[in-house]
């Protein structure tokens, strides 16, 4: 096994745009559409309500962080503070999780590709694109971070201009005010679908903070994580609040909101009214950039995700292994291998394997979120045991812990009622039990 170590070379920078790359994507881009169908104008509640709560779960992995900066971080503290399976089940499932991701953007990707060459087989770009990021971050963990950081900026940097422009034209509008913010309580008011419909929207919004957690993830490679961790969470918070919740302001004052997304995703709609010639293409860049962005970050968490379990003893050694750079190019190399299985899914189900993908990404997601919270529940306890103060503390324990549990479940209950996502709920069990008979194998 290499005496390789892990290389500290995430600067803030790249801190802050890979979870603000990870947090902004398919979920902003297209995912917005269901819940604007779900939510009409309230969505930009339902955005503001999910980052809270999230907010609230990446302070609690952040306290733990910085105390203890490790690579494939809640998988070890899990196992650290509340038992071995907790640990095993935590890691693999997040494992599992962005496996899930890389597919389907790795699906995205070769959609988006279509656009410009339609007679390209989707298999090609799908290879294209596996290859390209695998190189990267088989380099080193700033090339990762340098490509992350210049991608995720692409993607803010145009969410940025559509809410400047979008405000120009509302701050331009020739009907006074209430008049040009009508369209926020015009058509069935700010909540067409009643409350009901602002709760069943939570369960896609989820959908789209998933990803901002991968700043722990990023703490065993991280310059002065006492100083960058926090920061990165503090600041990066806001600003997807202020994209979120922004953006889809702006788009429910600029049209209604149940036109929105008929004939093609809200973005585009910005861009055709704003009289662009080139408007398809432009929208395309920004959304393949998004999607190769979240794939890059997903192989990055994955194989620190599995040299942190092959450290704990909860995976084959193999995944310890380092190359000279401090890069685990073994797990790098087998979670890219298999999200392979993305151009065999989209050859045998063309139409329904993004959708059954993005639903288990969903239930995956609160598994992965509800870990945390309890996680940081028992690492508290151990805290008050041994007499140890936080550097960094997470806001209004024990209070914010019971209310994102309590607002996790509402999640799966939602998800149970939604056709779209009631395989999820079926999957959990099956898939948790599943782990569980892994790790009594192995210890066996």
């Amino acid at each position: 096994m290499s005496e390789n170590k892990m290389q500290r070379g995430l600067k803030n920078r790249h801190l802050q745009m890979i979870a603000l790359g990870t947090a902004v994507g398919t979920g902003l881009f297209y995912g917005s559409t269901a819940t604007i169908a779900m939510a009409g104008p309230a969505v930009s509640l339902s955005y503001l309500i999910g980052g809270i709560i999230i907010f609230f779960i990446v302070r609690m992995l952040g306290e733990m962080s910085v105390e203890e900066p490790v690579s494939g971080s809640f998988s070890y503290y899990a196992a650290k503070y509340w038992g071995e399976f907790p640990g095993f089940l935590a890691g693999w499932n997040y494992w599992f999780l962005y496996i899930l991701v890389s597919m389907a953007e790795l699906s995205a990707v070769s959609i988006y590709l279509g656009y410009w060459f339609p007679d390209l087989p989707k298999w090609i770009g799908v290879l294209a694109c596996l290859i390209i990021i695998t190189v990267v971050n088989l380099v080193t963990v700033s090339a990762y971070g340098e490509i992350e950081f210049w991608m995720a900026f692409i993607k803010i940097a145009a969410i940025i201009g559509m809410i400047v422009l979008g405000s120009y034209y509302i701050a331009t509008d020739p009907d006074p005010f209430p008049q040009n913010f009508s369209y926020l309580w015009d058509h069935g008011g700010f909540f067409p679908n009643g409350l009901e419909g602002m709760l069943m929207s939570l369960a896609p919004v989820l959908f789209s903070f998933g990803g901002i957690e991968l700043l722990g993830i990023t703490a065993g490679e991280a310059e002065n994580p006492d100083k960058t961790i926090p920061r990165a969470i503090n600041q990066v918070i806001y600003r997807i609040l202020i994209f979120y919740v922004g953006t889809m302001i702006v788009l429910m004052t600029l049209w209604p909101w149940n036109e929105v997304g008929k004939d093609a995703s809200p973005f585009v709609q910005i861009f055709q009214n704003a009289g662009f010639t080139s408007t398809a293409n432009i929208l395309n860049f920004v959304v393949l950039t998004a999607a190769v962005s979240v794939y890059n970050s997903a192989i990055y968490s994955n194989s620190r995700m599995l040299y942190g379990l092959a450290k704990s003893g909860n995976a084959p050694k193999f995944f310890e292994k380092l190359s000279s750079r401090g890069v685990p190019v073994n797990g790098i190399l087998i979670s890219s291998g298999i999200t392979l299985l993305a151009a065999v899914l989209n050859w045998l189900l063309p139409d329904e394997v993004f959708m059954y993908m993005m639903s288990i990404v969903t239930g995956a997601v609160v598994i992965s979120w509800a870990m945390i919270v309890l996680t940081h529940l028992k690492f508290r306890k151990h805290c008050a045991a041994v007499g140890l103060v936080p550097k960094f503390k997470s806001l209004f324990y024990p209070f914010a812990d019971y209310l994102c549990l309590a607002f996790l479940a509402m999640i799966l209950v939602i998800m149970a009622l939604m056709d779209e996502m009631r395989l999820a709920v079926i999957v959990m069990p099956i898939w948790i039990l599943a782990i569980r008979l892994f790790y009594q194998s192995k210890r066996k």
